[in-house]
């Protein structure tokens, strides 16, 4: 398992920490923000897929914001992905 930590950009909450294990998320944390929505969707990622989980939450917006949490993570998924 190995553990990521983004800072997010453009968005209210501050950190998103995570892990991925064979390809899947686990402990999905953002500090900041919402949180009940930012703990739900922690919630509800956990144990997906990594890449599919990007691929769905990735272009979502926050009202008039170019991005919105859930598209940094996103983001920050495909980083980790990437490395």
């Amino acid at each position: 398992m190995k553990s990521y930590s983004y800072t997010p950009q453009n968005v209210c909450s501050k950190e998103i920490s995570f892990d991925i294990d064979n390809g899947k998320l686990q402990n999905v944390v953002f500090i900041g923000g919402c949180p009940g929505n930012l703990a739900a969707i922690g919630k509800l990622v956990e144990g997906k897929d990594a890449k599919e989980i990007a691929g769905i939450l990735k272009g979502n917006k926050c009202g008039l914001k170019p991005t919105s949490c859930t598209d940094q993570l996103a983001i920050a998924i495909e980083k980790a992905l990437s490395e």
